[in-house]
């Protein structure tokens, strides 16, 4: 039995998954993201996208040029929506 190697814990993708897509012929961080789910989770990619560069440059000899497509949050609130809350008085 072997490790389980996590690259993505948001979404539970594996070292495994992510070097099945590179053997597929992803070459791109982007790629990767859609055809595993990396970098989809709550950090939005914050936590995995590095060590992905890396697994794919390892394999590829290239760096990744350029990041995932980042999302917005699913409801964006307006900065004013925020303030208007205020805070706890007891702090």
């Amino acid at each position: 039995m072997s490790a389980k190697v996590l690259v993505c814990r948001c979404e539970d993708v594996t070292l495994d998954e992510v070097e099945e897509a590179l053997a597929g012929g992803q070459r791109d961080i982007e790629s990767v993201k859609r055809y595993t789910g990396l970098g989809t989770g709550w950090c939005q990619g914050k936590q995995c996208v590095n060590a992905c560069a890396r697994i794919i440059a390892a394999h590829t000899g290239a760096v990744p040029a350029a990041p995932i497509t980042p999302r917005p949050p699913l409801h964006p609130i307006p900065l004013g929506a925020l303030a208007a809350m205020g805070g706890d008085d007891d702090a």
